[in-house]
């Protein structure tokens, strides 16, 4: 049985709605070309998709304010999008899931960053990108940590999601490190391989295995333990916490206090992984900022993964599926 009744993490779950988020990050619409495959095309070795539908759903930092709407929690987005239909769509889905838009920034000079996934058969066949990597000008920047410190003083945590299209920068992470820390407010980090170095100081990062092991040098994940490499990305940051995603292996949480909690998948099938990094941060975010532990944040946090990578395409969980899965998950610690 799970350490902590049933009750204890549903009124947990209940507590959600009081939760005060800024999520900032690089902000991005995923498209869907749904259809069927039927026969390959006799102008290249692909397959023909004989398109039956087209979705759209929020994206990257777009995607953890959008899960934590979905959780019930009151969640400001920060981030920049271009002057396209790409953005007019995604603000528009935004707007819908009530999300609160003040900070949003319109850059003319860039593309609202794209994602196009053609999926036939419940598999995903190919991925268009349109986007730019480039950095914000000063002036946009200097707007963004306005918005920034506007926001801080009304919330309970702020997530980072970096996906290195050009917001996150060493001097926005250490700006908003230092304010955060001035209100007392919680920084988890949907980090970037690359950018590692940059998170110094803030309270937890959620890394999958492949950026945890890259961020010290080591492609080879066989070669170290995850619980060393867990260790030296905390000792190395100077962080609280950080709680790797594992894949089918679950999360593994490493504290500053020394303690180590693996918690194994509760995922019954996986149709599509998107976008559950997005659901971890704002699941495990979300609970840290009504007052769970960071155990308790991390074990929910994986129950949300479990539900969303059982959806196909970019996908939500709600306060009430949340709730309901929990009570049938056992997990002996």
């Amino acid at each position: 049985m799970n350490a902590k009744p049933v009750a204890f993490y549903r009124n947990l779950i209940h507590q959600f709605k009081k939760a005060r988020i800024l999520v900032l990050g690089d902000l991005m619409l995923d498209e869907f070309i749904w259809g069927d495959v039927s026969r390959i095309s006799p102008e290249a070795p692909v397959p023909v998709v004989w398109e039956k539908r087209h979705s759209f759903m929020p994206g990257g930092a777009s995607n953890a304010a959008n899960n934590i709407a979905s959780l019930g929690g009151e969640v400001t987005l920060c981030g920049v999008v271009g002057s396209d239909e790409a953005s007019r769509r995604l603000l528009a889905l935004l707007k819908k899931r009530g999300v609160r838009l003040q900070h949003v920034l319109t850059d003319r000079h860039r593309p609202t960053t794209l994602k196009t996934r053609v999926v036939a058969h419940h598999q995903q066949l190919v991925r268009i990108d349109r986007e730019s990597p480039e950095p914000l000008s000063p002036s946009l920047m200097r707007k963004i940590l306005s918005g920034v410190r506007q926001t801080l003083r009304k919330v309970d945590a702020v997530i980072i999601e970096d996906y290195g299209k050009g917001l996150i920068s060493a001097s926005l992470i250490r700006e908003v490190v230092g304010l955060a820390k001035r209100h007392s407010c919680i920084v988890t980090v949907d980090p970037k391989e690359e950018h590692f170095e940059q998170y110094r100081g803030v309270t937890v990062l959620t890394p999958n295995r492949k950026e945890a092991y890259g961020a010290i040098g080591e492609k080879n994940t066989d070669r170290i333990p995850v619980e060393k490499v867990g260790r030296i990305i905390l000792r190395r940051l100077r962080c609280q916490g950080v709680l790797m995603t594992l894949g089918e292996d679950g999360m593994a949480l490493f504290e500053k206090s020394g303690k180590t909690t693996h918690i194994p998948t509760v995922a019954q099938e996986v149709f599509d992984v998107s976008g559950a990094g997005d659901t971890v941060i704002a699941t495990f975010t979300t609970a840290l900022a009504v007052g769970a532990s960071m155990v308790d944040a991390a074990f929910l946090s994986n129950v949300a993964a479990g539900i969303v990578v059982g959806k196909v395409g970019i996908a939500t969980v709600s306060a009430s599926e949340l709730a309901e899965r929990v009570e049938e998950v056992r997990w002996k610690r």
